[in-house]
């Protein structure tokens, strides 16, 4: 039989061909996670966690029941940092980055040789005076050849799965920032539809008085009393919009049971006093976009795999054969041993695939990945311009109802109650300046509500993790109804 020595040199002969190659950066149960909770702090400023067992899914709990407590009503970056703890979509994307790490890390390992074993003789009494054993030690070679290119593009694929999760988190932030935006805007809006109702009552009532003394008549009092069915109908629709709005929330947040009862302002926050000025935004953007850094990686990987094509054209298993015979006689009852080294090299003749096809794949997939590379550039330079056109425009949009529109309207409806009072204009003016004042209003909350929505796109247009143009702002207003009010 072949000595022990000679088994281990075998075996070892693979790994002297590649070298040494670690897995330990691809191995820790948190491999990537601190580039994601570095990206996503640089940006929001809140903490992130991958939470992988109880523990861990504990502390979180009582951290969210704790902002839940003490931050009533709930105002934007609390709930922003609940949703970075308590999004359970988050920690799948988390889990993903872990897939990944796995993956590069199974890339760093050798693949294991195949041993067998054989003999022959056994049994047989004839055959006893002549036995062969035979061992075999089986490697693929072109995969320790090629090692360190797979191991490249596993760790390129590391990185993409990185950036790909800090992504996913700045998306939930921006989420989670928009949809806080929207409820209390629905909740504010309900808030002035319900004084809106207490006048439109009112007016009802007089109608009602005026009918009964003559001098209003059927038709005219039918019309005051179809506008507070109207306001009633509205006001219920709007009630209806800013729970549905609530709801959007509390799902990014992840809340359930107990956690549900919590509260959001009764309004938006006052128009700043001026806009920020972002002439440089589409360079920051080509420079802080993490999705387009994703393409890029995308595209590094596609060239690293087209070499790796390139190199396994011609022959895709190649192995080779380490083993041993060992041949034993027995004559005149004197046992003899003798053992024999082999090596033997087996692969495909490329005789009807010569690899030409796979080289046109290759070709194909780097020219895919270097046109969306070229069009993720396009496309984050216009998302920057349209969000920054869009914050610059609803503020002055917004300042304009703030300033002017609703000023007016409140001078008109005071001018119409000095002479109603003084007998020169008759009530269904009065009542028709007072509904206009409320149209106004509502649309004054809906675009400072437009406002907030495009400043909290800034932010993704610039770093990534949500939708930041002109139309989805208009998507997400008219998603989010004519709602608002406050304590809900």
């Amino acid at each position: 039989m072949i000595g022990p020595r000679r088994i281990i040199m075998a075996l070892a002969f693979p790994l002297a061909l590649s070298g040494c190659v670690t897995g330990a950066d691809y191995s820790r149960n948190e491999a990537g996670f601190i580039s994601v909770a570095n990206k996503t702090a640089s940006v929001e400023a809140k903490e992130t966690v991958w939470i992988q067992n109880q523990n861990q899914a504990r502390s979180a709990g009582a951290q969210v029941k704790s902002l839940l407590a003490r931050t009533k009503p709930l105002d934007v970056d609390t709930a922003v940092q609940i949703a970075l703890l308590n999004n359970k979509g988050l920690q799948a994307a988390y889990a993903d980055l872990g897939d990944s790490a796995a993956d590069a890390w199974q890339s760093t390992m050798f693949i294991n040789p195949t041993v067998s074993f054989g003999t022959t003789g056994i049994g047989t009494p004839e055959l006893q005076a002549f036995k062969t054993i035979e061992g075999m030690i089986t490697t693929n070679i072109l995969a320790l050849a090629t090692k360190s290119r797979d191991v490249a593009i596993a760790d390129t694929r590391f990185r993409q799965a990185q950036l790909t999760a800090a992504v996913r988190t700045l998306q939930v932030a921006a989420d989670t920032r928009r949809a806080w935006i929207g409820a209390v805007a629905a909740w504010e809006n309900v808030g002035q539809l319900q004084r809106a109702q207490a006048t439109a009552d009112a007016a009802s009532e007089l109608a009602a008085k005026l009918g009964e003394t003559g001098a209003m008549t059927k038709g005219a009092q039918a019309r005051e009393h179809v506008f507070v069915a109207e306001i009633a109908g509205e006001t219920a629709k709007a009630r209806l919009a800013a729970r549905l709005a609530k709801e959007e929330l509390t799902r990014l947040m992840g809340l359930w049971g107990s956690e549900l009862d919590y509260q959001v302002p009764n309004s938006l926050p006052p128009l700043p006093k001026s806009v920020a000025k972002r002439d440089t935004i589409e360079a920051e953007a080509l420079r802080n976009r993490i999705d387009l850094q994703v393409a890029k990686l995308e595209l590094e990987a596609t060239a690293r795999f087209y070499g790796l094509t390139e190199a396994t054209r011609y022959v895709t298993d190649l192995e080779i054969l380490t083993g041993f015979e060992t041949e034993r006689e027995i004559e005149d009852d004197e046992k003899k041993t003798r053992t024999t080294a082999q090596v033997e090299l087996e692969f495909a003749i490329p005789i009807f695939d010569t690899g030409k096809a796979r080289m046109r794949k290759a070709e194909v997939a780097y020219m895919r990945a270097a046109n969306l590379l070229a069009e993720k550039a396009v496309n984050v330079r216009s998302e920057a311009r349209s969000a920054y056109e869009a914050y610059r425009s609803n503020y002055d949009i917004a300042r304009h109802y703030r300033n002017n529109v609703v000023p007016l309207r409140a001078k008109v409806e005071e001018e119409s109650l000095l002479t109603y009072n003084g007998m020169i204009t008759n009530t269904f003016e009065l009542l028709t300046d007072t509904r206009d004042k409320i149209n106004s209003i509502l649309l004054s909350v809906n675009a400072k509500r437009d406002f907030w929505l495009a400043e909290a796109n800034l932010a993704p247009a610039i770093y990534g993790g949500g939708a930041t143009n002109a139309s989805a702002e208009t998507e997400v207003a008219a998603a989010s109804g004519s709602g608002g009010g406050g304590g809900h």
